[in-house]
């Protein structure tokens, strides 16, 4: 029984429940609890009075959440509840069961010194369910006892009493084994056996378990329920459409009249009924789970066998590649070591060389000085002509690169270490992978392709016989000259728009497609040639192409920028922008670490919120851009593209927000839980933000606290550059807080989890922010 004590615990006080009273919502309080989070309001900002102003309102349209954190810069704020946006802002305090509540209202000041108070409702919100409720003018008096609970709460209290000791035992007592309600006595089996020995008229005793027995013993009879309508009366009768115990005055003034009632004691063993078989069936998943542990259990123990001896294989294959690496570096040292002492032998044999003739110029221009000084002209004549040769020689001399270094102070030695590095990001565990074939090439649909004016569409398919799993395909172009080929789109569709190439070109297709064995070989060259110049209405094609796709092209309602083709709804077309008529392919998917202008390149990717893969919570509308929730709880929805190579951005607007919960916004692995905030497992990277700020969220981790949150209407950007592996967010196109994540590397898909208080819409194939694409032009 000791699995069932949370359920005997009152939310609030995290104590066994006292004088528990029934919500609306079916939830238990402990009505001194109860009383201690009542909230009153003003008659004028009372649900009740808002409706009549017909003003539509939700349950939490008068809530006001104080989240302001007590405890410190990292405290998510998340999970709390608080009172009316008309109340003293008051801090919470958290309950044993992690339940925050606020503190009763202080006393209000005395009458001398204070106005009267206006009228007041009092207002309680469901610590579980947060469902706010609204007292009538009986108060907490209008909520039902549970006394059921009560008597439960008592066996299980007298259950877990220390062990009752027989009565009849001359040296130390015994545990008793029964009690005999007739004898009124605790006896052990040796003195039942002898004392109470079950033949004659003790045969007619009636013996009980000894907590049985202290129950009847010490507890008096329970009270009856009676009817919180009508306090003396009991129940006597059952509402079926009010699912609630009525009493006999209740029917006769007419409030369940017209509702179908049946008898209270039927009621009572139909609902019996229907517990014992509901609780058939999850007695049976209690067993299987119980099995399942067992299984677990043996599991880790397995797994921890397993482990270490995985781990010391692992830690041998590494320190070998460490030791050959250790090897390398000492040759290649020893090469740097021996250019290092070249450099240093000619820059010396020069600085030689010149101190010497440095030495003698100087001797020369002192010599010529004194001879000037002498005042013997005919002397200095005969002199003069020699002195001026040399000191011409000596200066030609300096001229002819002797002040020039022979040698450079760079090493011109580079370490091409580019194949090693990608080699060790792509050292895996070969024994993990499924072995499963590679895919076989796909089939271009010549029937399907198409050009205009300076674009190109290309469909391919798997061929009609191959059975194996592919993950994804790969488009490849080149730029339009005979050159090499570049990686276009990476991704799971099946069709692709490229926009942006250079008018009357000619450029070669190819494609091919992946899964975890390997990549497919690829598919035949499709050669595709552009329209001659931009007033062109025709299509200039290599094969022939159906009317309606080009009429489908020119009544898009996008702007030229971007060719959105409304008959193959749910697929991804991608864009590569450039100046009016010029597009570098090449220059435009060079290696990341050559200059890139982000405006004049980027993938935009239209998609939607995908229901397949949603928690079956997720409310879907608008095709699927727009998502609700019908759960108090948070649930996560993900995109349908997943994106591994790009830049990437896409924002939501908030269409229903009531100050009350924590919507997040990032992106996930495909098996993220979908039942939990965004961020609380290892597979989500997200922000979580309410109405004043936000936290960064990854395994449970909450970091970087920045002020500013969202209201109805904010927009949320996320922008995920897979070039700098880097994940930044955005409120109201400001960046918010730094770089949230760094070092992003695999598949992920857009996510956002909210609960049934929030509504977003998203938008996608969006230029990226003005504040990133000035970040990324600085050198």
């Amino acid at each position: 029984m000791e699995e069932m004590e949370e359920e005997l615990k009152c939310p609030v006080c995290g104590s066994f429940y006292r004088e528990p009273i029934i919500l609306p919502c079916s939830h238990n309080l402990c009505q001194a609890c109860a009383r201690n989070i009542l909230v009153q309001t003003p008659d004028s900002e009372s649900p009740q009075s808002r409706r009549a102003s017909g003003s539509a309102v939700s349950d939490y349209d008068y809530l006001d959440l104080d989240k302001m954190s007590l405890y410190s810069e990292a405290d998510s704020g998340y999970g709390s509840y608080g009172g009316f946006a008309s109340a003293p802002t008051t801090p919470c305090q958290k309950s044993p069961n992690g339940v925050r509540v606020f503190p009763p209202a202080a006393p209000p000041p005395p009458a001398a010194l204070a106005p009267p108070p206006p009228p007041r409702n009092a207002c309680l919100t469901c610590p579980q369910c947060h469902r706010s409720l609204v007292l009538d003018e009986r108060g907490l008096r209008g909520f039902p006892r549970n006394r059921l609970l009560e008597g439960v709460i008592d066996r299980y209290q007298q259950g877990r009493a220390a062990a009752l000791r027989c009565q009849l035992c001359e040296k130390a007592p015994k545990e008793a084994a029964v009690m005999c309600e007739q004898c009124d006595v605790f006896y052990c089996d040796p003195c039942r056996l002898r004392c109470h020995p079950p033949r004659g008229p003790l045969a007619k005793h009636r013996l009980v378990p000894p907590a049985q027995g202290r129950v009847s013993r010490r507890l008096s009879p329970r009270k009856i329920s009676t009817c919180t309508d009508h306090e003396l009366e009991n129940h006597s009768m059952y509402c079926v459409q009010c699912k609630s115990p009525v009493c006999y005055q209740c029917l006769e003034e007419g409030k369940h009249s017209s509702h179908e009632v049946k008898a209270l004691g039927a009621m009572w063993k139909l609902h019996k009924s229907q517990l014992s078989q509901a609780l058939n069936g999850l007695s049976d998943r209690a067993k299987e789970a119980k099995e399942f542990l067992v299984q677990l259990r043996n599991m880790v123990q397995q797994i921890q066998e397993n482990s270490v001896e995985f781990e010391a294989c692992l830690v041998a294959q590494c320190d070998a590649l460490i030791d050959a690496l250790n090897r390398r570096k000492a040759q290649l040292l020893s090469r740097v070591n021996k250019e290092h002492e070249h450099k240093l032998k000619v820059v010396r044999d020069q600085i030689s060389h010149c101190t010497v003739k440095l030495r003698q110029t100087t001797g020369l221009m002192e010599y010529c000085l004194e001879v000037i000084k002498e005042n013997d002209p005919s002397g200095f004549l005969q002199i003069s002509d020699a002195l001026i040769r040399r000191v011409h020689l000596t200066e030609d001399q300096w001229g002819k690169g002797t002040l020039t270094p022979r040698m450079t102070t760079d090493f011109d030695l580079n370490l091409d270490n580019a194949p090693l590095l990608q080699s060790i990001h792509q050292l895996d565990f070969v024994q993990m992978k499924v072995s499963s074939p590679v895919p076989a090439p796909p089939i271009l649909q010549l029937e399907e392709c198409c050009t205009h004016n300076n674009s190109a569409t290309l469909s391919w398919k798997q061929p009609p016989l191959s059975t194996v799993q592919v993950e994804g395909y790969i488009l490849e172009l080149d730029d339009g000259n005979g050159g090499q080929f570049r990686e276009v789109y990476v991704g799971k569709e099946t069709m692709c728009t490229v926009d942006g190439l250079h008018f009357n070109s000619t450029y070669s297709a190819r494609v091919k497609a992946f899964n975890k064995s390997g990549v497919s070989p690829y598919s035949k060259t499709l050669v595709l040639q552009t329209s001659e110049d931009t007033q062109s209405e025709e299509q200039t094609l290599p094969f022939p192409v159906p009317l309606e796709r080009s009429q489908l092209r020119r009544m898009s309602p996008f702007s030229s920028t971007l060719n959105l083709q409304p008959s193959f709804s749910g697929r991804s077309y991608f864009e590569l922008r450039s100046s009016a008529h010029q597009l570098s392919l090449h220059s435009s998917l060079q290696s990341l670490n050559s200059a890139v202008d982000i405006k004049k390149m980027v993938a935009v990717a239209w998609f939607s919120f995908d229901p397949s893969s949603a928690h079956a919570d997720i409310i879907f509308s608008n095709d699927n851009l727009t998502v609700t929730c019908n759960s108090y709880d948070d649930r996560v929805v993900l995109g349908k593209t997943g994106f591994s190579k790009g830049l990437h951005y896409w924002e939501l607007s908030i269409d229903r927000y009531d100050n009350h919960p924590d919507p997040a916004f990032g992106v996930a692995r495909i098996d993220v839980l979908k039942d939990a905030m965004l961020g609380k497992d290892d597979k989500a990277w997200a922000m979580y933000v309410d109405n004043n700020r936000s936290w960064f969220m990854h395994n449970n981790s909450h970091t970087n606290r920045t002020e500013g949150g969202i209201t109805k209407g904010a927009t949320v950007g996320v922008l995920l550059d897979l070039t700098r592996r880097t994940l930044t967010f955005s409120i109201n196109e400001d960046q918010q807080g730094p770089v949230a994540f760094e070092n992003l590397e695999g598949l992920f898909f857009p996510a956002v989890s909210l609960n049934r208080n929030v509504q977003v819409t998203l938008h996608t194939g969006l230029p990226v922010p003005e504040f990133y694409a000035s970040r990324s032009a600085m050198p």
